[in-house]
């Protein structure tokens, strides 16, 4: 049974406890004649094994983008569009939807518990380095999402970033590469698209033919589908890490044909 079907099928004990479990527990709830109360705990699916990552992944990453969208104090169209478009790539049931949205909103309640939610995600994850990444790219494309991202927006993140155990200069590089990613899909000229894909890919355009496919390869390993649901990345979620990987490849195909 996937992870989604153990949440609804009533073995909701196995998805974590803590401040994740209370958030996940609140959108869940209308599931359960009753609510929660009386359910029976699950504790065959102990601390990093998969499908319990995969639940902590969907319902972290959900309630993140609500909490994001609302720090500069109002929900914008074009925030809900993104976290919609998240949902669409997903191609969430009914039903899931119906849970993403309650989480979206869920972070968006005040005093909703981040530093807490963000330790308990690290702590769950297990040292799976690629897979925080990927949620961190998709928390900084929600703040992104209204075309800009302003001071309090940035700074939020960073903590966000800090929390997960990034130095600046970490996050920094990857707020670069994003950039990069959406220059490069939005490129009106050559030049910007040959600028925007050294940006994607980590290197300047001093870098070596040899450095270029280095850069390309981490990128590219980082990114891989297949590795990052094994990793814990839910499986519904496995669009969105093919879609990087394709502006990856186009960006190092673009590159290595220039030279």
């Amino acid at each position: 049974m996937s992870w989604w079907g153990k949440a609804v099928g009533g073995t909701f004990g196995f998805m974590m406890g803590g401040p994740l479990g209370a958030v996940l527990g609140a959108a869940l709830g209308n599931y359960f004649d009753g609510g929660l109360d009386g359910l029976a705990l699950d504790d065959s699916l102990g601390l990093g094994a998969t499908e319990r990552v995969q639940s902590v992944f969907f319902t972290t990453t959900f309630a993140l983008m609500g909490y994001v969208a609302k720090s500069d104090g109002r929900v914008t169209k074009d925030e809900i569009a993104m976290a919609e478009r998240v949902m669409d790539q997903m191609r969430l049931q009914s039903q899931q939807r119906t849970v993403a949205i309650n989480l979206f909103n869920e972070g968006k309640k005040e005093g909703f518990p981040v530093h807490e939610i963000l330790a308990q995600f690290k702590r769950e994850c297990f040292r799976r380095r690629n897979l925080i990444q990927v949620f961190l790219e998709i928390i900084v494309a929600t703040a992104f999402a209204d075309g800009k991202l302003d001071p309090k927006e940035k700074t939020l993140i960073e903590g966000i970033a800090r929390d997960l155990g990034y130095s600046k200069s970490d996050f920094d590089a990857l707020l670069s590469r994003l950039s990069g990613q959406a220059h490069f899909v939005d490129a009106g000229s050559s030049q910007e698209k040959t600028e925007s894909a050294y940006e994607l890919l980590g290197v300047t355009p001093g870098c070596s033919d040899a450095e270029l496919k280095k850069a390309y390869r981490r990128q590219m390993n980082q990114h891989h589908p297949d590795k990052l649901v094994a990793k814990g990345l839910p499986e519904e979620m496995i669009d969105i890490a093919t879609e990087k990987t394709q502006d990856i490849k186009a960006a190092y195909d673009l590159l290595k044909s220039q030279r």
